[in-house]
Order: structure tokens, then sequence, then C-alpha cells
């Protein structure tokens, strides 16, 4: 769970292609950087890990905290709810920034979504993702045809 919750309201939007250090560090933007030191971000291995079109989904501390309020809201002696429990629980991680702005990320992780040298960073406004460079333009192909769709939502 997130050592500190913020108001600071940040918004995850842009595309950024950073290096990964032979320590599996990855460069965090600036603008998607809280103000306050110590805040842990949640890595969620997503969807499953194991899939081609697997990511780390990344949660700031108050959508980890919306998420952590769903789950405990959940009836234990539901079979999905412990399911459910167990994945998150197993497939995520939480990192912090280090001086330089950077995080960590967990090497199990790095080898379940593919990435290597390289990372891309996704902003989905209220947190983002990290993929592998050739997984993210597999998946890009898949979202501009559901675009014509998907901007129904709005």
């Amino acid at each position: 769970m997130p050592s500190s919750v913020t108001n600071e309201v940040i918004y995850y939007n842009s595309l950024f292609r950073h290096g990964v250090d032979e320590k599996r560090r990855v460069q965090i933007p600036a603008k998607w950087r809280p103000s306050e030191p110590d805040v842990e971000f949640t890595l969620i291995l997503w969807p499953n890990g194991s899939q081609p079109d697997a990511s780390l989904l990344v949660l700031p501390p108050t959508e980890m905290n919306a998420l952590a309020e769903k789950i405990r809201s959940m009836p234990f002696a539901d079979p999905k709810a412990s399911a459910l429990r167990r994945l998150l629980g197993s497939k995520s991680a939480s990192v912090s920034l280090d001086k330089g702005g950077r995080i960590c990320l967990p090497e199990a992780m790095v080898k379940a979504v593919g990435i290597d040298k390289e990372a891309v960073l996704v902003g989905l406004v209220d947190r983002f993702e990290i993929w592998s460079p050739e997984r993210y333009e597999t998946v890009s192909a898949v979202d501009a045809a559901l675009l014509p769709e998907a901007f129904k939502l709005i």
C-alpha cells in the first residue's frame, strides 16, 4: 500500500520512450512525478503477465487506494473476488521514485512483459502503462481499429 497519499492532481498524458538501464530503472517523465517525496506507485502485471498483450499498469497512490477500497468491499466468500485478490496481490509491486526520477522495475515483471533495453510509457489520464516497444506497436494497431467505436463512449 502506498506510503503517502497526495491531493495533487497529475494527468498522465502523452507517450514517452525511455531507455531501461542495467539495473532495470526507467525514467518517469518530469510532468508525471509528484512534488511530494516518498510517493509510491503500484505496478500491476496487466492483464495477467503471461499474455502477448501484457504490460505494466502503474497506479498512483490515489488510484491504488480506490482499487483497494473496491477490493475490501468484495465478499470474502466470493471465489471470483478471492481470485482477484490473489492475482492483484501476487502480480503487483510498490516502487518509489529515486532522486533521479526513475523507478526500478522488478525483474520478474520486466521478463513477463518483454521489456529489455527500452520502454514505452503511455499516459491513460489517471494512470499510465509501461510497455515493451514491440508489444506497444502491436496493441496500437488493435487500438486504432477500435477507435471509431471507442469515441462513442465519450
